[in-house]
């Protein structure tokens, strides 16, 4: 079992940036696929960022492309999220999921992926 627990969110103005965590435990799997997604109310939840287990492979929502990047820091077992250029229609509950995969290999699809955090709230405002 995975546990998962983001942090970070809050309210930006739009244009400013926002740092979203997730910390990570409990792997039994020797490598995982992971990513965050996005939901505002009513609407359907979203792909934003995938990343591999080692950091190297990443892919992105086209919305998102050049303003969001997705990274790992294995030492404190965190993936984060840093987002940029915040948009009004950025504003979604933020969760990221986790899922075994091989090293190397990223999941954009969320029915792919085991395990999920609580969800963090990011609003901007314009």
């Amino acid at each position: 079992q995975v546990q998962l627990v983001e942090s970070g969110g809050g309210l930006v103005q739009a244009g400013g940036s926002l740092r979203l965590s997730c910390a990570t435990s409990g792997r039994t799997f020797s490598s995982y696929a992971m990513a965050w997604f996005r939901q505002a109310p009513g609407k359907e939840r979203e792909f934003v960022a995938a990343i591999s287990w080692n950091g190297r492979n990443t892919d992105y929502a086209d919305s998102v492309k050049g303003r969001f990047t997705a990274s790992k820091d294995d030492a404190k077992n965190t993936m984060y999220l840093q987002m940029n250029s915040l948009k009004p229609e950025d504003t979604a509950v933020y969760s990221c999921a986790a899922a075994p995969r091989p090293n190397g290999v990223v999941v954009v699809i969320a029915g792919s992926y085991s395990y999920w955090g609580q969800g963090t709230q990011v609003t901007v405002s314009s």
